[in-house]
Formats: C-alpha cells, sequence, structure tokens
C-alpha cells in the first residue's frame, strides 16, 4: 500500500495537532492496486482526514459537523480516464470541545495495465481557503504471462460481508488502517494482499512458496520472530490476510515483506511496506559486542579513540534503535576495543561480505553533508538536511524559493529549499511515504522536536508523488525566522 501524509503546517504541529485547535486541513491518503482475472485491474484509493484539524459548524439537526470537498482525477497522458467530485461529512458531534475523530473515505477506478497520474484535491467547505492539491503517478501492472502481487492493503479492522460493498474484497469488510504509524496501544498489524497466476491450469499441482516477515528497515535483517512461511496450490487468484503479534515489537523502523518464491527458492515477486513502531514500554536486547572478533578486519588498525568516536557519531542517521541507544549512552565512554567491535559490527551486519566498502561509500557521504550543512554547533550530519540526505541519498532536484512579498499574509515569506525524491533507498521500497520520511526524522518525535526548536527551522510538505513502483517525495526547508 501506498501512502501519502499531506499537511501544510509545520511539522511542530505533527507532534501536537492532538492538543491544539484546528490550524489547516490534515489528512492520510494511501492507495493499493489489485487485480480482477479476466476483468480488470483497479486502483483503490483509502483517505483518512484528521478530525481536529477540520472546522466545525452546526447544522440543522443542532449538532456540529465538519464538510470536506474531494476531488480526484485520473490522468494518461493528459486525457482524463475518471473523475469524481464529492463532499465528505464528518461524523456529527454535540459540541466542538471534543472533534478529534478521524473519518475515513475509500474509492475505488477500474483501470487498464498502465501508467496514471492522480489528481487529488481536498479543502476544508468550512474556511475560505484554497484547496491542498497533490498529484503523482500510479501504475497498474497485472501481466498476462506471469505471476504478480497485488499492493498490500493494511487493515484496522476486518468482517464477513452480509451486503456487498466498497470495503468489500473476498468476502470480507476491510477497515483500511490508512496511517503506517504503530502506537503502542496497536498491538496487531493486520494485512492484505493477493497474488494472481494468469497461467495457472485446471488440475494443476504446482505449488509455491508464500512468505511474509518483519524485517529492520535499517539492516534489512529478517526478525526470526515474525515470519509466516506457507506453501500454496496454483490458482488464479491466492488471498493473503494474515497478521502479526506486535506487542512485544520494540520501537523503530520496519518493513512488511510479502515475497513470491519458485521451485529453486527464487523470489518471482514481492511487495514492500514500511511502518514504524513506537512502544516505549518493551525494550531491546542488548548489543552482543563480546563474540565480535576483530582479528584480519578492517578497524583492527583504528587506534585513534576520538576518531572512531567521531565516525560512530556520525553513524547516527542509519542507525537503529538499538545502535542509537549505544551512541548516545556509551559512545563517549566505552573503552577503544568496544568501540572497535560496535563499529565493525554495524557494518558487518550491512554488508557481510565487504563491511570496509560499505563504510567508505558511506564516508564520502559524511563529507559531502558535512560540507554542505554543517552550523557552527552541529555538524552536517547532525542537521535535519544532512540526516535526510545520509538516509536516502541526494534529491533528484532541488528548488530553490526566494523571497516573495506577496505571501507576506497568509504564508512565511523567507526563501526555503525543496527537495525531490524520485526513488528512495535504491529503489527498494515500493510504499516509501513522506509521512514516514518525516517519522523517520523524528523517531523520538519530542528529541527531534526540540532539536528543530533549537535548530529555528521547520518542515512543511510539499507535493509528493510516486513514479511506477518507486516514490516521489518533496521536503521543504524553511528556517522560522
Amino acid at each position: 500500500m501506498k501512502k501519502i501524509f499531506f499537511l501544510s503546517i509545520t511539522l511542530m504541529m505533527v507532534s501536537v495537532a492532538a492538543m491544539s485547535a484546528p490550524q489547516s486541513l490534515g489528512a492520510y491518503l494511501s492507495h493499493a492496486t489489485f487485480n480482477i482475472p479476466d476483468e480488470m485491474p483497479y486502483l483503490e484509493t483509502y483517505l483518512e482526514v484528521m478530525g481536529n484539524t477540520i472546522v466545525y459548524k452546526q447544522n440543522s439537526s443542532g449538532k456540529f459537523q465538519g464538510s470536506i470537498q474531494v476531488t480526484m482525477i485520473i490522468r494518461q497522458d493528459s486525457v482524463i480516464k475518471d473523475f469524481r467530485k464529492y463532499e465528505l461529512f464528518s461524523p456529527e458531534v454535540n459540541d466542538t470541545s471534543s472533534v478529534g475523530i478521524n473519518f475515513i473515505d475509500q474509492q475505488r477506478f477500474p483501470l487498464p495495465n498502465g501508467q496514471y497520474s492522480l489528481d487529488l484535491s481536498i479543502a476544508d467547505m468550512n474556511v475560505d481557503k484554497k484547496p491542498m492539491v497533490i498529484s503523482y503517478p500510479v501504475n497498474l501492472d497485472f501481466p498476462s504471462d506471469k505471476l504478480s502481487i497485488s499492493g498490500v492493503q493494511l487493515v484496522e479492522s476486518y468482517a464477513k460481508t452480509t451486503n456487498p460493498n466498497v470495503l468489500t474484497k473476498s468476502g470480507y469488510d476491510f477497515v483500511p488502517y490508512v496511517d503506517n504509524f504503530f502506537p503502542s496501544d496497536k498491538g496487531k498489524l493486520t494485512f492484505y494482499t493477493e497474488i494472481y497466476n494468469p497461467l495457472h491450469k485446471e488440475g494443476s499441482e504446482d505449488k509455491y512458496l508464500v512468505s511474509a516477515f518483519i524485517e529492520s528497515f535499517e539492516t534489512r535483517k529478517m526478525l526470526n520472530e515474525y515470519i509466516r512461511i506457507k506453501k500454496e496450490p496454483s490458482k488464479p487468484v491466492t488471498v493473503l490476510l494474515s497478521e502479526f503479534d506486535i506487542a512485544k515489537l520494540p520501537s523503530g523502523n520496519y518493513n512488511l515483506v510479502v515475497n513470491l518464491r519458485d521451485k529453486e527458492n527464487k523470489i518471482i515477486t514481492q511487495s514492500i511496506t514500511f511502518f514504524q513502531r513506537s512502544n516505549p514500554g518493551v525494550g531491546n536486547a542488548a548489543l552482543d559486542l563480546a563474540s565480535v572478533s576483530l582479528e584480519n578486519t578492517f578497524v583492527n588498525n583504528m587506534n585513534s579513540s576520538d576518531s572512531l568516536r567521531e565516525y560512530i557519531r556520525s553513524l547516527q542517521p542509519v542507525s537503529t534503535e538499538l545502535e542509537m541507544i549505544f551512541i548516545k549512552s556509551q559512545v563517549e565512554t566505552a573503552s577503544l576495543d568496544i568501540l572497535k567491535q560496535f563499529f565493525l559490527r554495524f557494518w558487518q551486519i550491512r554488508d557481510e561480505i565487504n563491511p570496509q566498502k560499505a563504510w567508505e561509500d558511506y564516508k564520502l557521504e559524511v563529507r559531502k553533508v558535512n560540507a554542505s550543512y554543517s552550523t557552527q554547533v552541529k555538524k552536517g550530519y547532525n542537521t535535519d538536511m544532512g540526516r535526510v540526505y545520509l538516509q536516502y541519498g541526494a534529491p533528484n532536484t532541488i528548488t530553490d524559493v526566494p523571497f516573495d512579498v506577496s505571501s507576506l499574509i497568509d504564508e512565511p515569506a523567507v526563501p526555503y529549499q525543496i527537495w525531490h525524491y524520485y526513488s528512495i533507498n535504491n529503489n527498494r521500497e515500493r510504499n516509501k511515504n513522506l509521512y514516514s520520511l518525516l517519522q523517520n526524522l523524528v523517531s523520538e518525535t519530542i528529541r527531534s522536536f526540540i532539536q528543530m526548536l533549537q535548530e529555528k527551522c521547520r518542515i512543511t510538505i510539499g507535493k509528493l508523488s510516486w513514479k511506477g513502483k518507486d516514490v516521489k517525495g518533496t521536503l521543504k526547508w524553511m528556517p522560522t525566522n
């Protein structure tokens, strides 16, 4: 499932939205693609509006209600293929003192295989402001000559269908989980996907291996406690509805991976969905450094504690939660041998074959961000822009927006810079979204919030789009004063 979070407010507001009055319309948008064999593929969109970011007015029944105008346009080569404009109403409330209820809308667009552009406009009908508009490519690709897999839909809840409706698939009604952030009160991760085999023959005894697992986002290591493997017989459509108990999953960034393997155990196709877990009540396992041998390794000759500590500090943008704990609490006091063991283990996890090259490549990038983004009080790798660069690489394009005196009344008039990403992490993530990208910056939300206040910098979200299976995100960097 591909997602976008769009919000024309500061990142500070992301953290405190629930405590404040509505400032600007906020919503999550996600989508997934599915196929109906012998008929047509379809695009499914999920829109969740944040109830505490809209304006409520009293209706004819005496209750208060919000109203959102939604416009969706599907284009292909500038030709409109589908168009929908409708009004989306919030639940009714008795008063406006508690308006934190989010509400969801789901749409389906039957479309042939191909590349499309989805334009979405969303506006609060009770506020006299311009609508927010986003545009991003959508790819429907279900070939007729090989196996394929649908998007992965994260699920809030489901029940057996009594009356078929827009939420119905495979005999169940699925309420989508539009966000991909799982707080500590979410103990389960439920997901739905479909596998299509257009080459299926009646009576075939062919089987293939379907696996679903959770892996670390940073290291790509599979978590052994979170694996589902099953042999499936050949069918035109195979439905996978499953869930993981994540009550004991520590805080961190993860990927939900669903893949299909052939008889030779080679991956035929796969779908990868990023999600983030916040679970402060669950501790991480301790780092096992005692078993790390330094003999005949590239770190064995690193004998400067000061240099090694600085190298380790520079790893923070690409570290796991557990590694961050070590860096924050022990890097200044650990012995030289412990520092070496941590540093070697860090790069062995990421590249078992050539950890030295992995480090040297990263070191070059650190030099770039230090040269470009360092301040008087911070190294470049410790700034927000430096962290984004090290996590996701150089943006595809950078747009400098100069001072605009005409925007002094409604919008900040200071100059800012927009970063555009067409693909992230070597094109691996199909489901990467801008909200997730921002959350990676603030995996410790309060810490990062304080950092941004200290840096007198804020981030607002611009346009987000995907190209095929990749993602295009936009970051907008802007000083607050």
